[in-house]
């Protein structure tokens, strides 16, 4: 495993960020960065009242959670890795799910000042389980401000990280369906997570959605170099699906058939040009 890698999970409320986290720790012996999320002074309120506590809810967590990795996370990475319970670009999914005009408009300048200067995830973990599990989570660890969560929320909550993690681009993302797991309790179930997490940073995963995206915006069309990118990025998403958990062999046999298609588009350009080449003398 590369040395000081920086790893942060996330996920919706009550999946088991911080536990993960905290078992990483443990495990690798890194050192640990939590969201401090009880000292925002508008959060019971926000709960109570979304609409009215949005937006200084939401600025102060942002100003908060920027403090605190722009402080911790490039001087911890200078002697050791790190893995952290929350991602700073989550801010943003919070801040879609509860700002409106003005409020987000204000919200966004303020982010992207801010953004470009915490460092990004060599991997995020990307925790999942459906609304009733969360609710139920939620309610066994009974945190006050959390008791009048209502299941509506949570539900949007949800879909917003399932839309967020399907555009996501910025760090490779390893998934995990957590319905049925109990890192706490299974010695098993915490290996097999931990062992996931450690087999993928070992990968060296490369971000290929990204590239992919870069390839058909700018590369002529007809370039080999397109071809390359496309077997590439489709070789990539294989792995990404044999390495979540649990492994997405439905995914992983889409991207096989387009990992055939591309290859054989690469070799017919690669024929065609040698077949037009000058020969030399």
């Amino acid at each position: 495993m590369e040395n000081h890698v920086y790893v942060a999970i996330e996920g919706p409320i009550g999946v088991g960020k911080t536990t993960l986290a905290r078992l990483v720790h443990e495990e690798f012996g890194w050192r640990l960065l939590l969201e401090v999320f009880e000292e925002n002074p508008f959060l019971s309120q926000f709960y109570e009242d979304r609409e009215r506590y949005a937006f200084p809810t939401q600025i102060f967590f942002l100003l908060s959670r920027y403090r605190q990795q722009h402080d911790v996370i490039p001087k911890a990475l200078e002697e050791d890795s790190l893995v952290s319970d929350y991602l700073f670009d989550k801010d943003q999914l919070f801040a879609k799910l509860n700002l409106r005009d003005k409020e987000l408009r204000v919200y966004n300048l303020v982010h992207d000042a801010l953004a470009e200067q915490i460092p990004t995830p060599s991997l995020v973990v990307y925790l999942k389980a459906s609304t009733d599990t969360l609710m139920e989570r939620i309610a066994f660890r009974d945190r006050p401000y959390e008791r009048k969560m209502s299941r509506e929320y949570i539900e949007q909550l949800r879909q917003a990280y399932e839309r967020f993690f399907d555009e996501y681009d910025a760090a490779p993302v390893m998934e995990v369906d957590t319905e049925g797991l109990n890192f706490v309790s299974s010695q098993e179930d915490r290996h097999r997570v931990l062992t996931s997490i450690r087999s993928r940073l070992e990968q060296g995963v490369v971000q290929l959605p990204l590239i992919e995206r870069k390839r058909e915006r700018l590369a002529p069309v007809g370039d080999p170099l397109v071809a390359f990118a496309s077997l590439a990025a489709a070789v990539g998403k294989i792995g990404e699906a044999l390495a979540s958990m649990p492994p997405n062999y439905g995914l992983a046999r889409d991207g096989a058939g387009r990992a055939e298609r591309e290859l054989e588009s690469l070799k017919s350009f690669l024929a065609s040009a040698g077949a037009t080449k000058p020969r030399s003398g």
